[in-house]
């Protein structure tokens, strides 16, 4: 019987491979294809021009900094594989007036052709105190369009140095629980994902759990996907509760050194 029931699940699991395949999205030739970065002068957006570059993509370059933007440009050309390949530089501020944005893409398709992948980098975190935080800072396949969600770790980017500077000594201890990535590192598992039609993009082991954990009523790209899904939620949701008992120890620790250092600043 137990000889059966291992059968049984290797039929399944192989099964599962073999249809696979008739769900996943055809993943996309970077070889000549146009790229569209925004947030591309800098950290995440920056390297995942470099890898797409490397990969023989054309690309164009979103971001509001012109300087920045250039220097990029020049940083990008270096891992040119031929001639034919173009790195074009588009300044503008994609927060704004939606019609300008939608302007220079169409200049950009204009030149390059058609965008195959849009990656969406710009903007960055402003790390504070959800009362600390003015109001003004809460902004917020049928056509064969793929999506896919990357979940970043800390990342050595200029955005996290700039995001360290204000961010709660409640959040600094929580974040140092995990070592920073590179965003080299970063940004290959993205262009690898995309590429694939991947809707989910996680950097290691939490990564993983934390892309299982919120996958809810997301797509899945392949049945072996969401069986894994299934599988590991109520192992995953284990693990977390045991993350969740860390970090609230950890801002309990911070309330009582906080409510120390008050009551020592009033006797003083």
């Amino acid at each position: 019987m137990l000889l059966l029931a291992a059968a049984s699940l290797v039929a399944f699991v192989l099964l599962l491979y073999m249809v696979s395949p008739l769900i996943s999205p055809k993943p996309l030739a970077l070889p000549g294809a146009h790229v569209v970065v925004t947030g591309g002068s800098s950290g995440i957006g920056k390297c995942i021009a470099i890898e797409c570059y490397k990969q023989g993509a054309f690309i164009t370059l979103v971001a509001r900094n012109e300087d920045k933007l250039l220097q990029a440009k020049k940083e990008i050309e270096k891992h040119s594989i031929n001639d034919k390949q173009v790195v074009l530089c588009i300044s503008v501020d994609v927060s704004q007036d939606y019609s300008q944005v939608e302007n220079v893409i169409k200049q950009a398709q204009e030149k390059l052709g058609p965008v195959d992948m849009l990656v969406n980098c710009a903007g960055m975190s402003l790390a504070g105190k959800f009362e600390d935080l003015e109001v003004s800072t809460f902004e917020v396949k049928p056509y064969n369009v793929y999506v896919t969600v990357a979940y970043p770790p800390d990342t050595d980017t200029p955005g996290f140095a700039k995001e360290n500077q204000t961010k709660p000594l409640e959040t600094r201890l929580i974040s140092e629980t995990t070592s920073v990535c590179k965003p080299e590192q970063v940004a290959k598992q993205i262009v690898k994902d995309a590429v694939q039609g991947n809707f989910n993009s996680s950097i290691g082991s939490d990564g993983y759990m934390l892309s299982s954990l919120t996958c809810g009523m997301a797509p899945v790209t392949s049945i072996t996907e969401g069986l894994q899904q299934v599988v590991t939620m109520g192992l995953f949701r284990t693990i977390a509760l045991f993350y969740l008992g860390s970090f609230d120890s950890i801002v309990r620790r911070c309330m009582m050194q906080k409510a120390k250092s008050e009551t020592v600043d009033k006797t003083a």
